[in-house]
């Protein structure tokens, strides 16, 4: 039986274990974040949603994710 490695991630601050090979979209599906009403920071630097599928998580990544309130 093939065992999964799992690499620690960073997500707005908060320490995440999740498995290897994972790319950024992947995680915004899994903690359900509505793409629309964000935006993504990976190490410091903003990302292009249409690129979310492309990117590959590595160990120690720093994700921020932003949310996007109305007002006036």
């Amino acid at each position: 039986m093939k065992k999964i490695k799992k690499i620690k991630i960073r997500i707005n601050g908060k320490i995440k274990t999740v498995k290897e090979n994972l790319n950024l979209l992947n995680i915004i599906k899994n903690f359900k974040i509505p793409l629309k009403k964000v935006a993504i920071e990976l190490n410091q630097e903003i990302v292009d949603k249409k690129k979310l599928n492309k990117i590959k998580l590595k160990t120690n990544d720093k994700i921020e994710i932003v949310h996007f309130i109305g007002g006036g």
